[in-house]
């Protein structure tokens, strides 16, 4: 099905989802969308695991699993949000981004450098050129406790500066108080302040309860012009599982199929090793398609991740393991 022009590389701010047909009064209040969210279906919770564990167990060949560590490290953003972040740690973040294994350079470069807004600039100066993305969280992260105001002055800082893509955090407090138009109208302002950076919108999976939130999230996040919807922060003890992800890839494809919008998914936290993201990449593949098999639709929020792929690869390409200071520590 095709993509609205939105959601091509480089286009400008997404419409108003919920304004054009089938979705035309879905936000008109807080009855009608609370109405709407709790009208999806209800999620299986012990099916949703069980065909994410089988979908887990798949094994793939050597020349299938080349393609598939390249794959994964084009998707990777790349991330450092520390409170002892310094430009210097940046510059040396975005120079493994464009050149994540110095010595083999048919390495693809990471998808992203994400970083705090205050360091953007030195994101984007160390990236410069290669194609690699600038991304930047904001709206207070990690919790989002914040007023608006202060929510798209933190936008704005980063786009100013030159981030290329936006990751905010929804209030979880306002969605889990059902006052889901807030979280809503949050979206919507932030996609407004992002003119063309692309909006990830971050529900940390682990603080909703449930699946039925995860999928309500989903959709609210979707219909309000998230460009990407993103599991967690990283910050919290659960964050992307397979099972959250999956709901997460069924709720794009159904929303694509219904709209004609195609929304790109980024699990985040806990994905450390290269048989982790080989089975996320399965879930892309058997859940949404592989249309979404691409850096523009999928991406892996890591830092470490990156290290055991560029191991991986190694290994491929010569039959053994390089040694501890083959790659850098971030």
């Amino acid at each position: 099905m095709p993509t609205t022009a939105s959601a091509s590389p480089g286009a400008g701010p997404a419409p108003d989802r919920a304004g054009g047909a089938p979705f035309a009064d879905v936000a008109s209040s807080g009855s009608t969308l609370r109405r709407f969210l709790h009208g999806l279906p209800g999620v299986d919770a012990v099916g949703l695991e069980a065909r994410a564990a089988a979908l887990g167990t798949r094994s793939i060949k050597t020349t299938a699993k080349a393609y598939a560590i390249d794959l994964a490290i084009s998707m990777v953003d790349l991330t450092t949000l520390e409170g002892a972040d310094t430009p210097g740690k940046v510059r040396a973040l975005g120079a493994k981004a464009v050149h994540p294994d110095p010595t083999d350079r048919t390495a693809p470069t990471t998808a992203a450098v994400c970083v705090y807004p205050d360091m953007v600039a030195a994101a984007k100066a160390a990236v410069a050129g290669s194609g690699v993305k600038v991304a930047s969280v904001a709206t207070a992260f990690p919790a989002g406790r914040a007023a608006l105001g202060v929510k798209l002055a933190d936008v704005r800082d980063a786009v100013e500066a030159g981030a290329d893509e936006i990751d905010m955090v929804i209030d979880r407090g306002a969605f889990l108080a059902g006052d889901y138009l807030k979280v809503y109208d949050e979206i919507t302002a932030v996609k407004a302040a992002c003119g063309d950076a692309r909006l990830k919108v971050i529900f940390e999976t682990g603080e909703l309860s449930t699946y039925d939130n995860i999928r309500r999230a989903s959709w609210l996040g979707m219909l309000a012009g998230a460009d990407f919807i993103k599991t967690s922060t990283g910050k919290v003890a659960v964050n992307a599982t397979p099972a959250n992800t999956l709901l997460m890839l069924e709720a794009v494809r159904d929303f694509r199929a219904q709209t004609g919008v195609q929304v790109g998914v980024k699990p985040a936290g806990g994905i450390r090793t290269t048989k982790d993201a080989v089975k996320f990449l399965v879930l892309v593949n058997e859940t949404a398609g592989g249309d979404w098999l691409d850096n523009h639709w999928f991406r892996f929020g890591a830092s470490s991740l990156l290290n055991d792929l560029l191991m991986q690869r190694q290994k491929l390409a010569t039959g053994r393991y390089s040694g501890p200071d083959y790659v850098t520590v971030d």
